[in-house]
């Protein structure tokens, strides 16, 4: 059972899923805890590191005097990346925890690799709802709201077709803190988040059950339309805890959408390598002679080649220079042996490197190759010295 210290507050969370994996943190809604995320976390953890933990004043994390603000909690999940060192991570919340997460963005916009914002909005409700509700709880208890709070929550479907599951939910809320709620109340209550969130240029994507009452896909919508380039995804059923109600359907949006990041951090970071390997001139010379045959191709060796082989952590560059020189001339790639000789002069690689490369060539993939292969060799290193010196 993980405490850690965030910020000077204790803050019970989980971390699972493969070390060095993308990090995706995961922050619940108004009188949940973690585990309403349980049906996400199964479904990513063999991809992910999946990182999720209680809000401020709920489950096990400390409660501290209300009230709270947006501000306060965004900088609590900013300070457990901190103490979990953690540098960068995909941000999805709900409710609440989606004005956490819109938060932390604008907070510290280089620490979030993406949003997915669940049941939310910029601002959620009047102010009188959560005075309203604050003076409930303090004059009933939050046991008292429970049942209402599953209306809100679940559709009719679910609540009558899931009795014993309803029943464990009215104790989650039950057994959160009083303060805590409370503080988190006055946090909704004071938080209009609209002007910041034109702040936001990371990948955002927002989802709504299309029975949410309590944050509409209206709301959502405006949500995602005040954001550059977010998307919106409507699940159904479901009403305002969709992680639970609809996690089949929010599991595979949200893989889908993390997907599409990762392909597109492996595109640039491959752009970047292959220009510094192979020079700019002749990446923009491929790009610009790229057509409808062979453009998805050059995307494809753009990510894979250079996003992930090219950028993998065992070999340096000048050592991958050499093996791809090496390669290349066993198998007979004639244009690719002299693009890769050419490309050493950003690598590091050297003349007497590449010698000894072919020479195992000659040995390994037999002495015809190797003879091409020098050959090329001596003619590219000699169209680099003339270059040179024109």
């Amino acid at each position: 059972m993980p405490f850690i210290d965030a910020g000077g507050l204790s803050v019970h969370y989980e971390l699972s899923g493969p070390p060095g994996g993308e990090v995706v943190l995961f922050s619940n809604s108004l009188g949940t805890n973690l585990h309403a995320w349980d049906a996400q976390v199964a479904a990513l953890q063999d991809r992910y590191r999946v990182l999720r933990y209680d809000t401020r004043g709920h489950g096990m994390t400390e409660a501290t005097s209300p009230p709270y603000t947006m501000e306060t909690l965004g900088r609590d999940a900013l300070a457990l990346l901190d103490a979990l060192k953690i540098e960068k991570a995909h941000v999805c919340g709900l409710s609440i925890g989606g004005m956490v997460a819109q938060r932390l963005a604008t907070l510290a916009p280089e620490r979030v690799r993406s949003l997915i914002l669940c049941d939310t909005g910029n601002k959620i409700g009047p102010p009188t709802l959560w005075e309203d509700r604050i003076a409930a709880v303090k004059s009933q208890g939050l046991a008292a709201l429970a049942e209402g709070g599953m209306q809100r929550w679940f559709t009719a479907g679910y609540l009558k077709d899931h009795p014993a599951e309803v029943r464990g939910y009215m104790a989650m809320m039950s057994r959160n803190s009083t303060e805590g709620y409370i503080g988190c109340c006055a946090a909704l209550r004071d938080a209009d988040l609209a002007e910041q969130n034109r702040q936001i240029e990371c990948p955002t994507l927002v989802i709504v059950g299309d029975q949410d009452v309590a944050t509409s896909p209206a709301l959502a919508k405006a949500l995602a339309d005040g954001i550059e380039g977010a998307r919106l995804e409507i699940v159904s059923p479901a009403a305002h805890i969709a992680s639970i109600e609809a996690a089949d359907q929010m599991n595979r949006v949200i893989l889908d959408f993390l997907a599409e990041q990762q392909s597109a951090d492996l595109y640039e970071r491959g752009l970047a390598t292959r220009r510094a390997v192979l020079g700019d001139a002749h990446v923009e010379r491929a790009t610009r002679n790229a057509t409808d045959l062979d453009r998805d191709f050059q995307a494809f060796i753009t990510r894979q080649a250079w996003g992930e082989v090219w950028t993998g952590k065992g070999l340096d560059r000048r050592t991958r220079s050499i093996v791809t020189i090496a390669l290349l001339a066993g198998l007979g790639h004639h244009d690719e042996v002299k693009l890769h000789i050419r490309a050493t002069r950003n690598t590091g690689a050297t003349l007497e490197d590449v010698k000894e490369a072919l020479m195992h060539v000659a040995i390994y993939a037999g002495v015809p190759a190797a003879n091409t292969a020098f050959k090329l060799a001596k003619e590219t290193y000699l169209e680099m010295e003339k270059e040179g010196s024109s």
